[in-house]
């Protein structure tokens, strides 16, 4: 396995019963203090009130820019109404999963969280309730998912709720603060934070019933994320969703279950988005594809190799012939047929991509490829 990619486990904890209580990690951001108040469509600045905003007004301090970062304590508040535990039943025995509640109208709100959250339940062979920030639980419902993005969209019959604030996943640097919110081990209401590690990390995630296998262009961190987890938010230092928690790394352990090795990941939230939309529009999503099939013996760190191509589709169309050896997709370098999948998926359908080729004849070429589309399964 190449430096750059990691299969991490991504399974939720399964058959735990819910202890409650809150478990919130020490420390703040730049500072403990806020003294004013941002509107958050006018960017006009209000006085704080007993050092706290409204929901429609984000704390910063007097004498820093309106996007300064705010105290650990503000996020939470903020957050915390939208995140969501999610719990499943089914024949397996069920499990324990977060999720945010991004849509809401006067009758019903939509949650997204990882499709190996819900997996079990999928098909009528489990049912699925919403635990509300205020403890109240909620039937829900499957709107769609989509396994290849391990990302699903739930449906609540209650409406008027909080909606969490979304965030531009493309800004996100290496060092910057996040939070990750969820609901780890049935804890819920739990809080930790850490940075971004790294980001466009080619991992691959597996979890659920079907042991169903998810390419993720990841946003690596080290804010402990933990089995239950899954689904929750990763939010910037002003508390918009840049990420969905989906993965952490493991050393296991003997007793089955694994703690945080301060390896975690999430599926970046421009990516999520259009998944989300789609989903809610029609049930389903789609995905990009290259039209080749990748020789997944060949050996890590010296590209991947295309076994075949698909008739008719965008790798074929550009003129790649079968036998090359992708190193590099819109000047990132490609070590295995992993990261090939991920640098795809990290786009959208009909985007025009940059690859770059070694040719069975010698030589390399560059091509622009438009990508095709695949319905979700």
């Amino acid at each position: 396995m190449s430096r750059t990619t990691s299969k991490v486990l991504a399974g939720f904890l399964l058959g735990i019963t819910a202890v409650g209580g809150v478990a919130t990690a020490a420390g703040v951001f730049n500072t403990s203090v806020v003294n004013a108040c941002v509107d958050k469509k006018t960017q006009v600045i209000y006085a704080a009130v007993n050092n706290s905003c409204p929901s429609n007004r984000t704390g910063v301090t007097l004498g820093a820019p309106p996007s300064a970062t705010a105290s650990l304590n503000t996020i939470v508040n903020k957050v915390s109404p939208s995140v969501v535990t999610i719990n499943v039943t089914s024949a397996n025995g069920g499990g324990t999963g977060s999720g945010s509640i991004f849509k809401s109208t006067t009758t019903y709100s939509y949650v997204v969280t990882n499709n190996h959250v819900i997996e079990s339940a999928v098909g009528n062979t489990g049912t699925i309730t919403v635990e509300l920030d205020n403890g109240d639980s909620v039937p829900a419902t499957i709107v769609g998912r989509e396994p290849n993005y391990d990302l699903a969209v739930l449906k609540i019959n209650k409406g008027n709720q909080p909606i969490i604030e979304l965030g531009d996943s493309s800004t996100l640097k290496i060092g910057d603060q996040v939070i990750a919110f969820g609901s780890p081990l049935g804890l819920d209401h739990t809080v930790t934070s850490g940075i971004v590690s790294s980001l466009n990390r080619a991992v691959v995630t597996s979890g659920g019933t079907a042991n169903t296998e998810s390419y993720v262009d990841a946003i690596q961190t080290d804010a402990a994320i933990n089995p239950g987890n899954s689904g929750g938010p990763l939010t910037d230092s002003l508390g918009r969703m840049v990420g969905i928690n989906a993965a952490t790394a493991t050393l296991g352990s003997t007793s089955g279950q694994s703690g945080s090795i301060g390896l975690g990941f999430a599926i970046p939230m421009n990516q999520a988005l259009r998944v989300m939309n789609e989903i809610i529009a029609t049930g389903k999503a789609t995905r990009p594809v290259l039209g080749v099939f990748f020789d997944q013996t060949f050996t890590p760190g010296k590209g991947a190799k295309i076994a075949s191509l698909t008739p008719n589709d965008g790798a074929q169309k550009a003129g790649i012939p079968a036998g090359a050896i992708i190193t590099s997709i819109d000047g990132a370098r490609i070590t295995d047929y992993v990261s090939a999948i991920v640098r795809i998926r990290s786009h959208a359908p009909g985007d025009k991509v940059t690859v770059v080729a070694t040719l069975p004849s010698g030589g390399s070429k560059s091509y622009t490829v438009t990508l095709g589309s695949a319905v979700s399964n």
